[in-house]
């Protein structure tokens, strides 16, 4: 590791040992770092016959494929969703930051998906899960604003699929209006913010309003540029609204910030995990 990014390193762990109130804002790589890939290795070993059969190249562009039948679909998305909410992470990233964080005034935003803060330990009231959950399905019109746990079910189909196929009996219908259910993920303006949405985006809201004046860290870990309206944006705003603040942004590849906050920041270019790593943070 460069002398510069030691030293960067350095300060980030003082900021966060320091720190009173901090907002996490946590994208992809974040899991990503903890070994929630979705190409390679881990790839080729959940998804060898569908490699075999199709072609695939990775789980996220696969799950666009028009499979022919609902069965299909549902063998396909029932595997995906198993290994990437209800299996846990390989690596202990998000427990390691758990463990920097459990004692602060936190907050996470996140555009994951995954369910992984929850499972290390953040307390659900203090997440905001923005884009949906691969635990959650909906009614795909969507008639109501309703979403209903998957768990169940999902796991069953991964149990008893044969020939990936599921049968017909496991796929999923609305029992409200009949129409199949779909993915709570945001993809078009048929995502479904119900009641347990609105309840912590406004959670997120008044802490924010809270602390707006106040000594914050930003800490943005992992986020890319598919979606920055959503955290990195008003994140820099926030910082530069607030002389108070300081942006922290961890990510490999893409860590940096505009000119504007510079003397408020500090931009490591770097594997989260690894960071987060260093010496223990002690």
């Amino acid at each position: 590791m460069a002398q510069t990014k030691n030293h960067d390193v350095e300060k980030a762990k003082r900021l966060i040992e320091n720190a009173d109130t901090i907002v996490i804002g946590a994208g992809a790589g974040l899991s990503a770092s903890a070994g929630f890939t979705y190409s390679g290795e881990r790839f080729a070993e959940h998804f060898a016959d569908y490699i075999e059969k199709y072609g695939f190249r990775d789980m996220y562009s696969a799950g666009f494929y028009p499979f022919d039948t609902p069965e299909e679909f549902w063998a396909y998305w029932s595997r995906y969703i198993f290994i990437n909410r209800y299996q846990n992470a390989p690596k202990s990233v998000y427990h390691d930051l758990y463990n920097l964080v459990w004692d602060k005034d936190y907050f996470v935003l996140t555009t994951n998906v995954d369910h992984c803060f929850q499972k290390a330990g953040f307390d659900k009231q203090r997440l905001f899960y923005t884009q949906g959950d691969y635990g959650l399905w909906q009614c795909s019109k969507p008639c109501y604003k309703k979403t209903y746990d998957n768990e169940s079910t999902v796991k069953k189909m991964v149990a008893e699929q044969k020939n990936m196929r599921v049968a017909s009996g496991l796929v999923p219908y609305c029992p409200v209006c009949g129409a199949p259910m779909s993915m709570n993920l945001r993809a078009d303006n048929t995502f479904v913010e119900d009641s347990g949405w609105h309840d912590a985006a406004k959670r997120y809201q008044t802490f924010i309003r809270n602390h707006e004046r106040g000594h914050i860290l930003f800490m943005e870990l992992g986020v890319g540029n598919n979606t920055p309206g959503i955290i990195k944006y008003p994140f820099w705003q926030m910082t530069y609204d607030n002389p108070n603040a300081t942006y922290l942004c961890i990510n490999y590849g893409e860590a940096g910030c505009p000119q504007e906050i510079k003397e408020q920041s500090i931009c490591i270019d770097g594997d989260i995990g690894e960071v987060l790593l260093v010496e223990e943070i002690e």
